[in-house]
């Protein structure tokens, strides 16, 4: 048997503000923006550039029961983990794009990791796992 997780479901406020922030500040690619009239709306897929893992699908709040979930997805705690072939290329990136960090990059026996909010506020590990650590060459 073979499965993989495909998608992530990740409730935003607007698509075209959550593409502004994945494919313009994170570098995500825009994998699909499809309009679906029978439900009147999108179906926004984006993923990390090179990425063969699951997908973040944008699911815009439709109903009042789901805008308290926008930006507060994990109920605080981090909620996504991207993982780069070289943390501080990406780190400086992100920071010049004023991408805020509330912790600071730190060294692990698993690898460099710092924490940084979405545009909602939803909480990412940007991590670079050490060389022998299991999931380095997943």
């Amino acid at each position: 048997m073979k499965q993989n997780i495909m998608h992530i479901a990740l409730v935003v406020d607007d698509y075209d503000e959550a593409l502004d922030f994945y494919v313009n500040k994170l570098q995500f690619e825009l994998i699909e923006d499809t309009y679906q009239p029978e439900q009147d709306k999108r179906w926004v897929v984006v993923a990390p550039p090179g990425s063969h893992g699951a997908t973040l699908l944008l699911a815009k709040a439709s109903k009042p029961e789901q805008r308290p979930f926008v930006g507060n997805q994990a109920g605080g705690r981090v909620f996504l983990f991207l993982s780069t072939d070289d943390f501080w290329r990406d780190y400086e990136r992100m920071k010049s794009l004023g991408i805020k960090f509330i912790r600071d990059p730190k060294t692990q026996d698993y690898g460099t990791v710092a924490v940084f909010e979405d545009l909602y506020g939803n909480l990412w590990d940007l991590l670079q796992f050490s060389p022998e650590h299991p999931m380095a060459t997943r």
